[in-house]
């Protein structure tokens, strides 16, 4: 059975990119030594990338490289996905692809992007675990971390890290 994990940095203030969908703030973390959970070692344990229809739009305006060549992607969307630039699949209904994922057996899942999304698996218990990476740096508002809803969860906490470069690592486990 995969398992199911985020992966996200969040400002201090708890934003994941400011109100102009930017991500600057993030920028300039030289110093950080993330160490193990670098995110060059997390992707090699990921097979599928599961994504919401706002993070895809964002990758494909930032005119990059496609950046999960190597993973099967599954965009969360009701609207038709135009000349992808990869093999993409598309999903509406995210009970159905819950139980798709859980019987996955080639690896982990990453839920990649926004909080809406980690959201969405954290209300029906599909979220095993989240890597949060948080930036000193407060941005003052723009998409949040997880937003506002009636969910409350205790998770267990694995581990805290001060990794320098004014970032740090928090690793929580949905029981």
């Amino acid at each position: 059975m995969a398992r199911i994990v985020g992966y996200i940095a969040t400002s201090l203030d708890g934003f994941i990119a400011d109100a102009n969908e930017s991500l600057e703030w993030l920028e300039g973390r030289g110093e950080a030594t993330l160490g193990e959970p670098d995110y060059k070692l997390f992707i090699t344990r990921i097979r599928t990338v599961v994504m919401g229809r706002t993070t895809y739009d964002w990758l494909i305006r930032t005119g990059a490289t496609w950046p999960y060549a190597e993973q099967r992607t599954i965009v969360v969307t009701s609207r038709p996905i135009i000349d992808p630039p990869a093999s993409i699949e598309t999903r509406t209904d995210i009970d159905a692809l819950v139980a798709e994922l859980r019987a996955l057996e080639d690896g982990d899942v990453w839920i990649v992007g926004g909080g809406r999304l980690q959201m969405a698996f954290l209300e029906r218990g599909a979220l095993d675990e989240v890597e949060i990476y948080i930036a000193s740096s407060m941005i003052g508002g723009g998409y949040p971390l997880f937003p506002p809803t009636c969910f409350k969860a205790s998770p267990t906490l694995l581990s805290a890290k001060s990794l320098g470069g004014g970032m740090a690592r928090l690793h929580y486990r949905f029981d």
